[in-house]
């Protein structure tokens, strides 16, 4: 799995369903895991964190609603974007969806394209630069695209890994993020580096951005890790 790639895990029990979701998912570019049960899925949560769940209500076991209501009451998954997809169109079945945490409800059968959409549209929310947004942050533009990033009227020139931490720095502003916490997300979750790696990089990113001048605008907070702004 890339650093790049939004992970996104598809709970479903019909196996048609899910294969179905599974190749649409990885022809959108996506890393794409799947379980076929409520507690498949909460092991492979906590063993890999997705950066989005697409949920079926009706599951063997635990159902999808309380996956759903266990996910968001966690302080760890609270802001995982949820997509709950169910054969339940009544009115009264999506707010109890949406009200139970979920943020996108979706009724079968629906159409993968508006389905791709709207798992865009949750991951543009949490994980901007995965799906082309262009990033700022006071003088500093990050195009995701392109790959380009400049500080004012200067453009930058990063190394793939510089451009992945910056890129995860200016999607959570202020956020502080452990240095085990910047590997899995800039260099992957499967990927054996040592965390001193991680300092190395932060300070060729702070020599980058400061290449023209301008304040270091990363912030080293002491025993938690490293902050933007």
């Amino acid at each position: 799995m890339s650093a790049d790639q939004p992970h996104v895990l598809v709970v479903e029990d019909e196996a048609a369903q899910r294969e179905v979701l599974c190749y649409n998912l990885e022809a959108e570019g996506f890393s794409v895991a799947y379980a076929d049960t409520g507690d498949a899925a909460l092991q492979l949560i906590a063993e890999t964190p997705p950066d989005l769940v697409v949920l079926d209500w009706m599951l063997p076991g635990v159902s999808g609603i309380e996956i759903c209501r266990r996910l968001k009451i966690r302080p760890e998954t609270r802001a995982l974007p949820i997509i709950m997809l169910s054969a339940r169109g009544e009115e009264v079945d999506r707010v109890r969806g949406l009200e139970t945490g979920a943020d996108d409800y979706v009724v079968k059968p629906f159409s993968v394209v508006e389905l791709m959409a709207r798992v865009r549209t949750q991951l543009r929310r949490t994980r901007p630069a995965t799906v082309g947004e262009t990033l700022t942050f006071d003088d500093i533009a990050l195009d995701s695209e392109t790959h380009r990033v400049t500080r004012g009227d200067h453009p930058l020139k990063l190394g793939p890994t510089e451009f992945r931490l910056l890129s995860t720095f200016m999607e959570r502003p202020g956020r502080v993020w452990s240095r085990e916490q910047l590997l899995d997300r800039v260099w992957g979750r499967d990927i054996y580096v040592d965390t001193r790696t991680v300092d190395v990089h932060i300070g060729r990113l702070r020599k980058a951005l400061c290449l023209h001048g301008g304040t270091d605008p990363l912030r080293t907070v002491r025993g938690a890790g490293y902050a933007l702004g």
